[in-house]
């Protein structure tokens, strides 16, 4: 049974606004915009149209929402904890074997941060990727749907599905760990692959995000993390409820080295090879490719989901964003987790995305500000199988989009909407922000909870609980001379030479 809606069937009208319109994102003059049953139901010249409902928007922008294409709730308690720590250094700090016990409440206030920090920086929707813990409790998922629903948000999110040991995605385990730490290890409880479809096939069912706001995606976590089996399976499940999926591909080099160490080839060929390249599918970061599997990308009609400042903060690289778009491949933005970045800020993905390309080729190939926002708006929609209803201001779409003030520091004095937009707006000019027709932040202040409520009793549950994280993070110290050896050996070993140079050393 589908939830009731978010929005009313009354006509809002937003007058007077200026707008990024269409798929390509061009900049209006002013312009009245109605609002009907959650959708845009009229564009027309200021002044010209008529509602109830009326919200004076002269001398501001709207603009589609920003789509969040990844991040992780589970990380939310952990901004400021790291830094200087290459990925496979970092992550079990940020997932280590023995994780901090929560109640049902601290998962419900950890994943509002991120929520709040969405909303603040006019995303509208966000992916989440949270890790559920091997005993899947169910009343913590239901928190996380709840944080969503509460706030205002769209939402998808999926389970971390993995049937392999985190800490065993790596090559040269066996060789490195000491054989009692590689026991206590493996002596720990994870939850099976069958468990993880079986929740998964509920989840499909009960949340399917075309019946729900809050709703599902299919997210098996790695190749290097899964089985070939357990990939067919997240696949099959994927294809029969019509479900848009996601997996993290190729972030690092480390990772290029364990494809080709485990089955010979790449990741991503090993995934064109089992059929999991497919639309409605991300690869999530995909840092380090060769012009062969963005062709094979392209081919399948997958998306390259890009996540620039975590790619940054642990030395990973700078993906190829434009020889994807060159090749035709769907791309969308993200922020990853707040344990890599410390934000979930989707302005600051979006100007970082378009900046870092200019470390890549001749001026006349760098990214624009228009096809960043493109990224972060349509390209995460057309990810998640919403391509025609979500990301861009037409009449018929969905009714998420954002106000901007244009009377602020990052548009005064305005030339170009856009480019200020994207490359100096990080979210003090968000004046009013909606969600399927709702206003969720109005005045710049979010409506739907209460903000300053939940920041005290999120300051003061993580004051409760952050000795339990130092304390799990020092259990994680023993791992970390066997992991900087594994780390090393992949360092020195060979990849293919055709591939994008990802990294300036």
């Amino acid at each position: 049974m589908a939830e009731p809606s978010n929005h009313t069937a009354k006509r809002r009208l937003i007058r007077g606004c200026r707008a990024l319109l269409g798929p390509k994102a061009e900049v209006s003059g002013p312009l009245d915009v109605v609002i009907e049953d959650g959708r845009i139901a009229a564009l027309a010249p200021a002044g010209t149209l008529e509602a109830p409902d009326i919200i004076e928007a002269t001398n501001c922008l709207l603009t589609a929402g920003l789509i969040n294409g990844h991040f992780h709730s589970h990380e939310h308690f952990q901004k400021g904890r790291f830094e200087n720590l290459p990925l496979e250094l970092w992550m079990n700090y940020v997932r280590p074997p023995r994780p901090v016990p929560m109640s049902t409440r601290q998962v419900y206030l950890r994943t509002m941060v991120g929520a709040i920090e969405a909303l603040r920086s006019g995303t509208t929707t966000v992916i989440d990727d949270m890790n559920l813990g091997a005993s899947l409790d169910r009343a913590h998922l239901a928190a996380v749907h709840q944080a969503y629903k509460d706030i205002g948000l769209r939402a998808l999110v999926g389970i971390s599905m993995m049937d392999r040991r985190f800490f065993e995605a790596l090559p040269f385990v066996e060789e490195e760990f000491e054989p009692d730490l590689l026991a206590e290890l493996r002596a720990i409880p994870i939850a099976s692959g069958a468990q993880l479809l079986d929740l998964a096939r509920e989840l499909a069912t009960l949340r399917h995000p075309s019946r729900h706001r809050v709703g599902f995606i299919v997210s098996p976590s790695a190749p290097q993390r899964c089985t070939t089996q357990f990939l067919r399976d997240a696949r099959a499940l994927a294809d029969e409820f019509d479900l848009p999926a996601m997996i993290h591909v190729q972030e690092t080099r480390l990772q290029v080295v364990t494809g080709l160490l485990t089955n010979g080839k790449t990741f991503v060929e090993h995934l064109h090879e089992i059929g999991f390249l497919r639309p409605n599918t991300s690869l999530i970061h995909g840092v380090w490719l060769t012009p062969h599997e963005v062709e094979l990308i392209a081919e399948s009609g997958a998306t390259v989901q890009l996540n620039p400042w975590s790619n940054l903060r642990l030395g990973s690289g700078v993906a190829p964003f434009r020889a994807l778009l060159d090749a035709g491949v769907n791309v969308s933005l993200g922020t990853d987790g707040c344990s890599s970045t410390d934000t979930c800020n989707m302005l600051h993905s979006l100007g970082l995305a378009a900046a870092l390309q200019t470390l890549r080729g001749e001026p006349e190939a760098w990214v624009t500000a228009g096809e960043a926002f493109a990224a972060a708006t349509l390209g995460g929609a057309k990810a998640i199988g919403r391509g025609d209803d979500l990301g861009a201001i037409e009449v018929g779409r969905v009714a998420d989009f954002t106000l901007f003030r244009l009377d602020t520091i990052p548009f005064v004095p305005l030339n170009d909407p856009l480019k200020q937009l994207v490359y100096a707006e990080r979210g003090s000019s968000i004046d009013t922000v909606f969600v399927d027709g709702e206003i969720v932040m109005r005045g710049g202040t979010l409506v739907q909870v209460d903000e300053a409520a939940l920041l005290a009793e999120i300051a003061e549950e993580y004051r409760t609980l952050e000795p339990q994280f130092t304390a799990a993070e020092r259990t994680v110290g023993r791992m970390q001379p066997a992991l900087q050896r594994i780390h090393q050996r992949c360092q020195c070993h060979p990849i293919p030479e055709a591939g994008f140079h990802a990294r300036l050393s």
